[in-house]
């Protein structure tokens, strides 16, 4: 009895270590941040008050204690465990008027 025991513990420890695409465990999508389409970038317009830049964009995702003027929007999509996609505009305020945008979509 202690012999197949034995056996059968060996044989389910070799087994342990198969690695198949079949026995791989499910990953999700991730998403995170905020997806800003086009068409919401080419509503902004320097100048525009901070009131009116979250009413287009929404609550930016990073808030800077540092940087007050400075509101980042970033996103970041994640598929099976890799980056597929990622963006970021960075806005940058003098008082409450937009004055600068730095978007990395307009560079692609």
């Amino acid at each position: 009895m202690r012999i197949k025991l034995i056996l059968l513990s060996t044989l389910l420890a070799s087994c342990s270590y198969v690695s198949s695409p079949v026995l791989s465990p499910y990953k999700m999508d991730i998403r995170q941040g905020n997806s800003i389409p086009a068409e919401m970038r080419e509503k902004l317009k320097l100048g525009m008050s901070k009131h009116q830049v979250r009413y287009v964009l929404g609550t930016p995702m990073v808030s800077d204690v540092f940087h007050g003027n400075r509101w980042d929007y970033i996103y970041m999509l994640e598929q099976e465990g890799k980056v597929v996609e990622k963006q970021r505009l960075t806005l940058y305020f003098e008082g409450d008027n937009l004055v600068r945008m730095d978007d990395d979509q307009a560079k692609q």
